[in-house]
């Protein structure tokens, strides 16, 4: 038995010594096995000395497999970036040393028709400061505010302004003097993250309160707005327009930026300036306006409202609150804007002084920034009459000379309803006795209309239901006029289609879907739910001034070059045409100059005590309008005209909200505006000044083309 195991060649030295006292195992009898099994021992878990050896050479070639594999993927990286990606390569490495820096251009001017400039620049020097950086650095409050003689709560208010971005350095100091920004630039450690840069600031030689809503105003380019202009070179500290002519004409007026390239070392010294690209200045924006006429028309709006605030109203004996309102003067032979005004307003030096939140937030809170030419929309009352007068001779349902007897209240015929919903009363009560078409508009008697709106309804199977309202779209009511200004608002002509559409919008504010009698009664005379802005119906009026042509409003005359060259000329451009043969436009035409030539007209009062001029030889043809608006509030005032008015130049409207009567309100601004074309009138267009934007002599002008503004 210790023979057999000696024997054994195989084994480590623990199982040799192991297997003879497993032999003598007192629980074994001789000739068997425990449970006929194999014993398994430490012997069976270890490699025998020639397996190791073979397990030791298979790591090392595995591990050489790698490294070889990691040698090649290093050659072939050298290759590529030494051979194949070289040229990149030098590139990129001679970048590491470049800084490109960027050199805003200065923004084109805004000129009026005479070459007059009514937006210019001023370079200035601003010391500015982001609110991150003013977090970053809250010292640098402290600092500021000593140095520039503020509070730190005016410094952390200008630096917190939300017409800024967060991380877009915001002016802390505006026309900063020599010896403040030479503190800042010897003392850079004690002022981190504050900015001293030399801008261009918008001037307004005419006056910052001239035209302002139609100007508009430009402001710190926002992320939006660079998102919404991709490739076109803005930088977060980009000008841009934000409303008005500024905003429309962005694209002509910003100019394009220039570049400098400085070579700079690995601490970011600049060691010299290695490529320059000098900005080019923004083209020239001409207007239609006449800057005189519009400083004249600013005046009277607002003197006129101050006033109307002030007096009571004659028929409800109220003092109107007269919250807003507009007047226009426009070419009904072009379409061109001679002057457009809106009221509240505010001045636009605001901006460049730097407007507070406090400010800003009151000038919000006041509606002042909207320009209510073509973003307010009124009940347009009897102004309306015009259309409805248009509709009822071209469809002939009833003659211009056939007489109705306006007794001051119009029953509905037919109508079971009792007194409410089925009698219509003339204003006041008045009754204009036996009358005819030229005779009611003339006096605005509300009975005649009354009677229109109820035959085009019970006739609706010969004209169709809505014989009015088309008319109205032909007029261009309750359509946008495409005016060269943004966010343009259109107005609205109530019928048995947009009563639907409205209902399907929007259900609880708009229940109604039904029509009745009584609504084409209303609308007939410009009630309802109808409500147009000053801008409709200012075209509407010059279309029928013209004969038909109804022509896109333009702010805008020409686009001229930095070297004063005319390079873009706008031309009229024709929206829609309006029939108006002489038994359709000779009626309502008498009716218009009666209601200021006639003793019985209803602006003739007030025109003549305004009117300095001579009116017989400058006739002038208008309508009043008496809007009714909510229960309690004034109505809202209306005086739209033209004039001469068998050769007309002009169309003067204006619109006072909650003014009160037209006639009272309204007719007074449209009476001294005339007193002003008579002794002012409009001069031929001039595009290139004696000075272009760059200040050098203009020696000619070239008309490239006529073009049509993109809308």
């Amino acid at each position: 038995m210790a023979g057999s195991w000696r024997t054994r060649p195989t084994g480590s030295w623990f199982t040799r010594l192991w297997r003879p006292w497993s032999s003598i195992n007192p629980f074994r009898r001789p000739g068997s096995t425990i449970n006929q099994q194999k014993t398994v021992g430490i012997r069976d878990l270890v490699s025998a000395p020639e397996e190791v050896e073979v397990d030791a050479e298979r790591r090392w070639r595995v591990v050489g497999l790698l490294f070889a594999l990691l040698f090649s993927g290093l050659i072939v990286r050298l290759v590529l970036l030494q051979v194949v990606e070289h040229a990149t390569a030098v590139t990129a490495a001679n970048g590491n040393g470049l800084r490109v820096s960027t050199l805003p251009a200065n923004r084109g001017y805004i000129r009026d028709r005479n070459g007059n400039a009514l937006v210019t620049n001023v370079d200035t020097t601003q010391v500015q400061l982001s609110l991150v950086q003013a977090h970053l650095h809250p010292e640098v409050i402290g600092a500021l505010a000593l140095l520039t003689h503020q509070s730190t709560k005016a410094v952390w208010a200008k630096a917190s302004n939300v017409q800024y971005n967060p991380y877009q350095p915001a002016p802390i100091v505006t026309n900063a003097d020599a010896s403040t920004v030479s503190f800042i630039k010897l003392h850079p450690a004690q002022f981190p993250g504050v900015v001293v840069q030399l801008i261009a600031q918008r001037s307004y030689p005419s006056g910052g309160g001239t035209a302002s809503q139609v100007l508009g105003y430009v402001g710190p380019i926002t992320g939006q707005e660079i998102a919404a202009n991709p490739g076109a070179g803005y930088q977060t500290n980009s000008i841009y327009g934000k409303t008005g002519i500024e905003a429309y004409y962005e694209h002509y007026l910003r100019g394009i930026d220039g570049q400098i390239t400085f070579r700079v070392n690995a601490a970011g010294s600049i060691l010299g300036r290695t490529k320059a690209v000098a900005p080019r200045i923004g083209d020239s924006v001409v207007l239609n306006i006449d800057a005189g006429l519009q400083r004249a028309l600013d005046g009277y709006l607002a003197k006129d409202i101050v006033r109307v605030r002030h007096t009571v109203d004659p028929i409800s004996g109220k003092i109107p609150k007269a919250i807003d309102g507009a007047a226009i003067v426009m070419s009904p032979t072009t379409g061109a804007i001679y002057a457009m005004s809106s009221f509240p307003s505010y001045n636009l030096n605001s901006f460049v002084n730097g407007l507070s939140q406090k400010t800003f937030n009151a000038l919000l809170a006041n509606r002042s920034f909207s320009n209510y030419a073509i973003q307010g929309t009124f009940t347009p009352g009897s102004t309306f009459k015009m259309i409805t007068a248009t509709a009822q001779l071209q469809t002939g349902i009833f003659s211009a000379y056939q007489t109705v007897n306006d007794t001051g209240a119009f029953t509905v015929p037919g109508c079971f309803g009792g007194n409410h919903g089925c009698v219509f009363h003339d204003d006041n009560g008045e009754r204009a006795g036996l009358i005819s078409l030229p005779l009611a508009l003339t006096k605005s008697s509300d009975y005649y209309f009354y009677n229109l709106g109820y035959l085009f309804w019970a006739h609706q199977g010969l004209y169709g239901p809505e014989a009015i309202q088309t008319v109205a779209a032909k007029y261009g009511l309750g359509q946008y006029t495409n005016v060269d200004l943004p966010n343009e608002v259109q107005g609205r002509v109530d019928s048995p289609t947009v009563r639907k559409a409205l209902h399907a919008q929007a259900p609880k504010a708009y229940p109604n879907v039904s029509w009745y009698t009584g609504d084409n009664v209303e609308m007939a005379f410009g009630q309802g739910s109808t409500a147009v802005t000053p801008i409709e119906m200012a075209s509407a009026y010059a279309t029928f001034a013209n004969g038909g042509t109804r022509y896109q409003p333009e702010v805008a005359a020409a686009i001229v070059s930095p070297s004063g060259h005319t390079i873009l000329r706008y031309g009229a451009r024709v929206l829609s045409h309006v029939s108006l043969p002489p038994s359709v436009r000779n009626p309502i035409m008498e009716g218009l100059i009666g209601v200021v030539n006639n003793p019985a007209g209803t602006a003739y009062y007030p025109f003549h005590h305004y009117a300095t001029f001579n009116m017989s030889s400058f006739v002038v043809a208008g309508k009043t309008g008496t809007a009714s608006n909510s229960y309690g509030q004034e109505p809202n005032s209306w005086f739209v005209s033209f004039a001469p008015a068998q050769s007309p130049k002009y169309v003067v409207l204006c619109v006072i909200g909650q003014g009160g009567y037209g006639a009272d309100a309204a007719a007074p601004v449209v009476a001294q505006t005339y007193n002003y074309l008579v002794k002012h009138p409009i001069t031929p267009l001039v595009t290139s000044p004696n000075l272009g934007t760059n200040g050098l002599p203009v020696t000619s002008t070239t008309i490239a083309h006529t073009s049509l503004k993109h809308h």
